[in-house]
């Protein structure tokens, strides 16, 4: 009786030895495994972290190049068209005019006065090509309306925009980004998409500003946005994108549910009224 007693005290010492054990193996595997989730989360994270770096310099590159772009066709603009145009007009007011007849000097300083005209007439419009007059002086509205009218005036496309909450202008310097945003959308969509026609409304949510841009065409939807916009192609997307940034905005693009056109939608905040 007492053998078979202690035998029972072995088996039951045994199985809770090994209860023990299978627990504590349990223990460290479900340890382990929660150190190689980690260790994978982590990784994925830093791997996040490393494409968003990525494409902070990619946008940031798009951007300085954008601009060194900017810098460029305005110094070759000056430099080929209004440094000639000025230099002949010296020509006709050197210092022998003088020496000349009446009339020959009027003749010169009619020439030469034609070509200062015209060169004028170059530097208002590099101006303009920087500031719209339009923009400047009536607003967002007023600037896109008269994009959209001579494209329309083109007969190429069919283009109309419309405004319903625009009681109040957008800071100058909002306007102009917001301005160039719709000219490389609109320049995409007319050089890629073959659109019949093309339309935008303005519409206010909240504290939000939005622009949508509707065409009939080929077109993106978000996920091919996104792609090209990490990728080494697409610099017109990359501008639009660069320059949300700096309105922190968002765009979005998509097919329409009736899957008979594109909209891109711009978000951008509206202005705070006590800043």
């Amino acid at each position: 009786m007492y053998l078979l007693q202690a035998t029972n005290n072995i088996n039951i010492s045994s199985v809770v030895l090994l209860g023990t054990l299978g627990i504590l193996i349990l223990v460290m595997g479900l340890v382990f495994f929660i150190i190689q989730h980690q260790r994978r989360v982590l990784k994925y994270q830093q791997k996040l972290q490393q494409m968003e770096i990525d494409q902070q310099k990619m946008m940031l590159s798009a951007s300085i190049r954008m601009q060194e772009e900017e810098r460029q066709r305005l110094a070759a603009d000056l430099h080929d068209d209004a440094g000639p145009l000025l230099a002949t007009a010296r020509l006709y007011l050197n210092e022998n005019l003088v020496n000349q007849d009446k009339a020959s000097q009027l003749q010169a300083i009619f020439q030469a006065r034609q070509i200062i005209d015209e060169t004028i007439q170059l530097i208002r419009n590099i101006s303009h090509s920087l500031m719209p007059p339009t923009l400047k002086n009536f607003g967002l509205e007023s600037a896109i309306n008269d994009l959209f009218q001579k494209i329309s005036g083109s007969g190429a496309i069919n283009a109309s925009s419309r405004f319903h909450d625009y009681r109040e202008r957008l800071k100058g310097d909002k306007e102009l980004i917001i301005f160039r945003i719709v000219q490389e959308l609109v320049n995409n969509i007319l050089k890629h998409s073959s659109s019949s026609f093309i339309h935008l409304t303005q519409n206010l949510h909240g504290d939000k500003f939005y622009l949508r841009v509707h065409h009939d065409g080929r077109g993106l939807v978000q996920a091919d946005f996104e792609k090209l916009n990490k990728s080494n192609i697409g610099l017109g997307l990359k501008n639009i994108s660069s320059r949300l940034r700096v309105l922190q905005g968002k765009i979005h693009f998509e097919k329409d549910i009736s899957q008979t056109y594109y909209k891109v939608t711009i978000e951008v905040p509206r202005d705070d009224p006590y800043q």
